[in-house]
């Protein structure tokens, strides 16, 4: 039978504080359960804006600020990191990287396995810090022998155990998550940082990517890889239609194509493929959209690798739902059938097991095979 974590002793805690009301509050219920918490603050942009725009981004000066006021009011000590450098290696320059492959990444992940529970962690570790803590709605869970598993956040609508399905046993050993065991409405956090009078009761949420403040992702690649004119072309490779950059593209995308004339039969089309070799972007009907299996490349497992094939639920993207695989490890390359076809699978993103609320893993899809005769 498995148990919460429940640390026998008072643990030396280093809180990622991002300036934000989840991680806020997290460090400050750290703190109330009697652990030694130092709050810490990452600057992961070299050049931070001052300001937010909007509620988009995570790395201004203006959010070191609100961190650092939060530890004043928690009382805790505070630091900031300068991870700059790091996170342009390891995550910006893979994002970019990824999208002139004509990959869809996902930078959340990459910033989780490679910045903070891997350089973050590191340097805690090495500094005598027992766990990080961040404020990501997941569960860590130990087991009788002292092993642990990453299990979905009590509370579904919020939970983000797929954005760390990267994380290793090891890594999980030394992660604390204050916010993944309450079934508390976002509504109620907020509610609660008020009550402990933290200033970032009432500050918008960051979404999308942190390090593109204005949300211009295509502009961003653009900027970076230059533009570069391509042919838009149907199934038959039939040129219906020309763009700026296959960078600017994703699987399934809809919306932009500005494709000159409608399809025969007057539906919508969407994109099926992306190839920057020709620098094309194949378009078609939505069935085209339909994969039956994928394989995936570099798995990461959240405890031992699985042995043999098994039947599992996978979850496709950050707020997508589930769905019934057979998956097998063959060769260092998860080979997965799915039950039912599903729509729009991205090469780039990450398929993450689950077996139940467990988090089996992750792994980065490379090829999928679709239902429907497609390019």
């Amino acid at each position: 039978m498995t148990q919460p974590t429940t640390p026998p002793r008072p643990l030396k805690v280093l809180a990622a504080m991002s300036g934000g009301v989840d991680s806020a509050v997290a460090a400050a219920r750290a703190a109330e359960a009697g652990h030694d918490v130092t709050g810490v603050h990452l600057a992961l942009s070299a050049n931070p804006q001052s300001f937010r725009t909007g509620a988009r981004g995570c790395c201004t000066i203006e959010d070191s600020r609100d961190a650092r006021r939060a530890a004043d009011v928690i009382g805790i000590p505070f630091y900031v990191w300068d991870l700059a450098e790091r996170f342009r290696e390891d995550v910006v320059e893979d994002f970019i990287a990824e999208y002139e492959a004509g990959r869809t990444p996902n930078p959340c992940l990459r910033c989780n396995e490679k910045i903070k529970f891997a350089a973050l962690l590191d340097k805690a570790l090495a500094l005598g810090f027992d766990a990080v803590c961040t404020g990501h709605y997941a569960t860590v869970v130990r087991n009788e022998d002292g092993s642990r598993e990453l299990h979905r956040a009590s509370d579904m609508a919020k939970d983000q155990s797929y954005v760390l399905g990267v994380l290793d046993e090891r890594q999980l050993a030394h992660a604390m998550f204050p916010l993944g065991d309450t079934l508390t409405t976002k509504d109620e956090i907020r509610a609660e940082a008020e009550r402990r009078g933290l200033a970032v009761a009432k500050k918008p949420d960051s979404h999308d990517i942190c390090f593109i403040a204005d949300g211009d992702t295509q502009g961003f690649l653009a900027d970076r890889l230059g533009r570069a004119e391509g042919d838009i072309v149907d199934e038959s490779g039939a040129r219906i239609g020309s763009h700026e950059g296959a960078f600017g593209f994703t699987i399934g995308q809809r919306k932009g194509l500005r494709i000159g004339h409608p399809a025969p039969d007057g539906k919508p089309r969407y994109v099926l493929d992306i190839s920057p070799v020709n620098n094309t972007v194949t378009v078609g009907p939505v069935e085209a959209l339909d994969v039956t299996a994928l394989s995936a490349i570099k798995p990461r497992w959240c405890g031992n690798a699985p042995a043999g094939p098994g039947t599992y639920t996978a979850q496709l993207r950050a707020h997508g739902g589930e769905t019934e695989v057979s998956a097998e490890l063959i060769d260092d390359e998860l080979q997965v059938r799915f039950t039912e076809p599903v729509r729009g699978v991205a090469p780039g993103q990450a398929i993450v097991l689950y077996d139940g609320t467990r988090v089996v893993g992750s792994a980065t899809i490379a090829t999928t095979r679709r239902a429907a005769a497609t390019v």
